[in-house]
């Protein structure tokens, strides 16, 4: 219960959001009860953060895991990564594109966290372009780290418009990506 308020609690407010005071308030829990769990502020965010890094998966990863690797499950992770956004499975949209810009200046070990979460993702991605290259469903000049790379930012705006600008149409924007050069 801790670690999902913190998850909801990050995704609105960021992981500074997440304090040991508020959680015990909202949780109506005694402060020591929260640190019992965790000993430090740090160790609750870095649990937030897998937390959401599981929630993620399940999301996105894991229905299409299946799949053969290669553009088909390339463009269902992008599609089940688009309906994630959508449907505001965190309430303040992706959890680590908001700690992405929390941390991105910050040392520090959630920062190491948060970054390797998103090389992970970018990785998967570049792999998936990468084998479909191989396949022949992309050109053999698609570079699969640009293509890794502008999914990426596709989905950092379509965050940004579902969730700043309150945009409904976002998702249908971001889908256009299949469409779009490389």
């Amino acid at each position: 219960a801790i670690v999902d308020r913190a998850v909801a609690v990050a995704s609105v407010e960021g992981l500074e959001g997440v304090t040991i005071g508020r959680l015990a308030g909202d949780l109506q829990m005694s402060k020591a009860g929260v640190i019992g769990h965790f000993g430090t502020k740090e160790v609750l965010q870095l649990s937030a953060i897998a937390a959401a890094n599981r929630i993620f998966a399940v999301e996105v990863w894991r229905p299409n895991r299946h799949l053969e690797p290669g553009l088909a499950r390339l463009e269902a992770v992008c599609e089940s990564w688009v309906s994630y956004l959508e449907r505001g499975v965190f309430p303040g949209g992706c959890f680590i594109t908001a700690a992405s810009s929390e941390f991105d200046g910050r040392p520090g070990l959630v920062r190491d966290e948060v970054r390797r979460s998103a090389l992970l993702w970018r990785r998967t991605l570049a792999e998936e372009a990468r084998v479909a290259r191989e396949a022949g469903d992309l050109p053999q000049d698609a570079d699969p780290e640009l293509i890794a790379f502008q999914i990426g930012a596709i989905a950092l705006a379509t965050n940004e418009a579902i969730q700043l600008l309150g945009d409904e149409n976002a998702g249908a924007g971001s889908r256009a990506w299949r469409r779009a050069p490389s």
